[in-house]
C-alpha cells in the first residue's frame, strides 16, 4: 500500500514515516500544499494522511483539489483543530475520517486501514464501453479482459470522459481535471494523453468533436 503524508511538522512526520516503514507501508512525505498537489498529480495512493494547517495553503484546499479532479482516494485528516465546526468542514470537503492531535500511533494506523477497507467496499461503478472496462474500486482498466497499464495522467483523463459518456469535454476542462486549475503545463499534453489512450485502448474509444473537445460515446447520447 502506497500512502501520502502531508505534514509540515518535521518531527511528527518523521515519526509517522518510521511507523509506516515498520508496518510495511510505502509512504511519501511532503510538507506543504504545493508539494501535495504535485505528488497527487503524479501518483495514485491508497490513502492520504492530510494535515489542515499547512504553509502556503490549507489542507482543505488540497482536499478540494483532489475531489475536483475526480480523485476519490480516501483521506484521513490529521489536525490539532478539534472543534466540531472544524471537523464538519473537513468532512463536508470530502474527508473520510478525522483524527485530532495528539494521537496514539496505533489508532492512526487502525483508522488508515479502516478508510482503505471502506473505500474498497464501496459500490463503485465499473464503466464499460465496448470491450473496455474501468474498475474504479481497483483502478484497473482492461481491454477484452486483459489489463492495460495506464499512467496516472492517462487514467484520470479516461475516467473524466467515462464518467460522463456522451458529454463533450473541452481540452481546458480535461487539463484542469488532470493537473488542476492554473497549472502551467503545455497546452498540448491532453492531446498527447488522448493519443496514448487510443493507442492502448483502440482508436474508436474516444471521439474528437472538432472545435469542441473529446467524448466517449455519441455526443448528446
Amino acid at each position: 500500500m502506497h500512502l501520502l503524508l502531508v505534514e509540515d511538522d518535521a518531527m511528527l512526520g518523521e515519526s509517522i514515516c518510521d511507523g509506516a516503514r515498520r508496518g510495511g507501508w510505502r509512504l511519501d512525505h511532503v510538507g506543504d500544499a504545493r508539494a501535495a498537489r504535485l505528488a497527487l498529480t503524479d501518483h495514485m495512493y491508497a490513502a492520504v494522511l492530510l494535515d489542515i494547517g499547512l504553509p502556503g495553503d490549507s489542507g482543505l484546499a488540497v482536499l478540494r483539489f483532489m475531489r475536483g479532479r475526480y480523485d476519490a482516494t480516501p483521506v484521513l485528516i490529521l489536525t490539532a483543530r478539534g472543534q466540531l465546526s472544524e471537523r464538519i468542514a473537513g468532512l463536508d470537503a470530502g474527508a473520510d475520517d478525522y483524527l485530532v492531535k495528539p494521537f496514539q500511533f496505533g489508532e492512526l494506523w487502525a483508522r488508515v486501514r479502516s478508510i482503505i477497507r471502506r473505500s474498497q467496499g464501496q459500490v463503485v461503478p465499473v464503466f464499460t464501453h465496448g470491450d473496455v472496462q474501468i474498475d474504479r474500486s481497483r483502478r484497473v482498466v482492461t481491454k477484452a479482459g486483459v489489463e492495460v497499464v495506464l499512467s496516472a495522467h492517462e487514467y484520470r483523463t479516461l475516467l473524466a470522459l467515462a464518467e460522463r459518456p456522451g458529454h463533450v469535454m473541452t481540452r481546458d476542462h480535461l487539463h484542469n481535471v488532470v493537473y488542476g486549475a492554473g497549472s502551467s503545463v503545455e497546452s498540448n499534453t491532453i492531446a498527447v494523453f488522448i493519443h496514448q489512450l487510443r493507442r492502448k485502448l483502440g482508436d474508436d474509444l474516444i471521439r474528437t468533436v472538432h472545435g469542441l473537445g473529446y467524448v466517449i460515446g455519441q455526443p448528446g447520447a
